[in-house]
């Protein structure tokens, strides 16, 4: 008896994307988000990271996602040693050059911003990248609150690295989107 109590209790994981366990929902600016989709961020062969997407209503048009000015948010956790904060940099700085098709100057400050929370990055850090409207993108790193970033156009470059016309990964994007 005491375990079927226990187990009603329980916290409702939804999925687990390659090893990594993800949530049902989530609170951006103080409103549910429900799991869309997520998966795995490979370089060379090797899991780089795991990610999912959270949204208020489940969608599989990218487009309109990283248009949308409303709450979501991206989780991201680091599952490889080989993730290094410059590798990392690196691979960001990418994903916004292809994201903004090489017009990344109206944001290089707040890329740059962006870039720093990853100071000391390691294996199994877990970072959020909840956008809230009129406030930015919140980005967290192990439940710390590192840094509030401003701007649509932001978030759109921001969400545009993995849901974009130029994704960093093809099949990450689908699997994002729940296909």
């Amino acid at each position: 008896m005491l375990s079927a109590v226990f187990f009603l209790a329980a916290p409702a994981f939804a999925v687990e994307v390659k090893g990594v366990k993800f949530p049902d929902k989530v609170e951006a600016d103080g409103q549910d988000l429900t799991f869309n989709g997520g998966g795995e961020r490979t370089d060379y062969g090797f899991q780089v990271y795991v990610s999912a997407l959270y949204l208020k209503q489940k969608s599989g048009d990218a487009a309109k996602i990283v248009a949308a000015d409303e709450p979501m948010d991206v989780q991201l956790q680091v599952t490889s040693f080989m993730v290094t904060q410059d590798r990392m940099k690196d691979g960001i700085m990418k994903g916004f050059e292809k994201s903004t098709n090489g017009c990344i100057a109206p944001l290089k400050a707040r890329i740059d911003a962006f870039v720093d929370v990853f100071k000391g990055l390691s294996e199994h850090d877990v970072y959020n990248f909840a956008y809230a409207p009129g406030k930015g993108v919140e980005v967290s790193g192990n439940g710390v609150i590192l840094s509030v970033i401003d701007g649509l156009d932001f978030k759109r470059a921001l969400f545009g690295i993995w849901l974009g016309d130029k994704p960093v990964q093809k099949e990450l994007k689908d699997k994002m989107l729940g296909k």
